[in-house]
């Protein structure tokens, strides 16, 4: 692997880890925090620390050789927030002209499979873009900004939902406390979200829009009820009306980058910990 200078714009659950884990390939790591506190926990995973915060008018930034970087990786995910249609795509539009001015040739957006509706079929890169929250739009909109600079080459990679780490599933049900519709779940775990990023990396994957969730998708009553099982927590309530969802492909991600998941279905996250508790 060619060494690199990468800063990671939004170290939080997924970029300290892989920050991490970058600069222990030996590439010379920044990260963006929005305080000084988290200062500690970058430079102890080592990762040089950078205090950036961005509106929706600016960026606001004390020293901006974070942005002296061969890659730039955006992980900074819309905000719940009224308005953030507009807001985050203008966030993200402020990034650009520093984008530019410094030269960044190498560009990967952490992006969502929420871009995609639930219409009960099979979501591939190329399916129809008509997400069902104003997150998902806010996201198509900061994708095609990046994708359209011809200045640098932008990899989007469409996450699903994050697993992993300090993450707990069964908690996540339990929180709503209201009937869930038992339909195929669309997940990934932090360490292929890493290995997949670093994937790209490697293997020069540039300008390329890639869906990233596990091959294979275990429906919500399969994957959260061994979850709660494994935290011994109720069992979630399920419907048995007919929901709304999708089923996200990530064949042309493994085809790519020629990647072997860690872990192909979500339930073999699940299994591991009972094997390892």
């Amino acid at each position: 692997m060619i060494k690199e200078r990468i800063s990671i714009l939004g170290c939080g659950w997924l970029g300290v880890p892989l920050g991490k884990y970058l600069a222990g390939k030996g590439h010379l790591v920044s990260g963006s925090v929005t305080s000084a506190e988290g200062f500690r926990v970058l430079e102890a995973n080592g990762i040089k620390p950078f205090r950036i915060i961005l509106t929706e008018h600016s960026v606001e930034a004390e020293d901006l050789s974070f942005f002296d970087a061969d890659v730039l990786i955006i992980s900074v995910p819309p905000r719940r927030t009224e308005g953030v249609g507009e807001i985050y795509p203008a966030q993200i539009e402020q990034i650009v002209p520093l984008i530019k001015s410094h030269q960044v040739r190498k560009v990967i957006f952490i992006s969502s499979t929420s871009v995609y509706p639930e219409n009960k079929k099979v979501a591939t890169e190329d399916s129809f873009l008509e997400p069902n929250k104003a997150s998902g739009k806010a996201l198509i909109s900061a994708e095609s900004l990046l994708i359209r600079c011809p200045e640098f080459k932008t990899t989007v990679i469409r996450f699903g939902g994050l697993i992993g780490a300090d993450r707990n599933p069964a908690r996540f049900l339990q929180k709503s406390g209201r009937p869930v519709s038992n339909v195929p779940v669309n997940l990934i775990h932090l360490d292929d979200c890493i290995g997949i990023i670093s994937g790209v990396i490697s293997g020069e994957i540039w300008g390329e829009v890639l869906n990233a969730c596990c091959p294979q998708h275990p429906s919500k009553k399969e994957f959260y009820g061994k979850a709660a099982e494994l935290e011994n927590l109720p069992l979630p309530l399920f419907s048995d009306e007919d929901g709304e969802y999708k089923i996200v492909d990530s064949s042309k991600l493994i085809r790519l980058l020629n990647y072997s998941f860690k872990f192909d279905s979500p339930l073999d996250y699940l299994n591991s910990l009972a094997i390892n508790s």
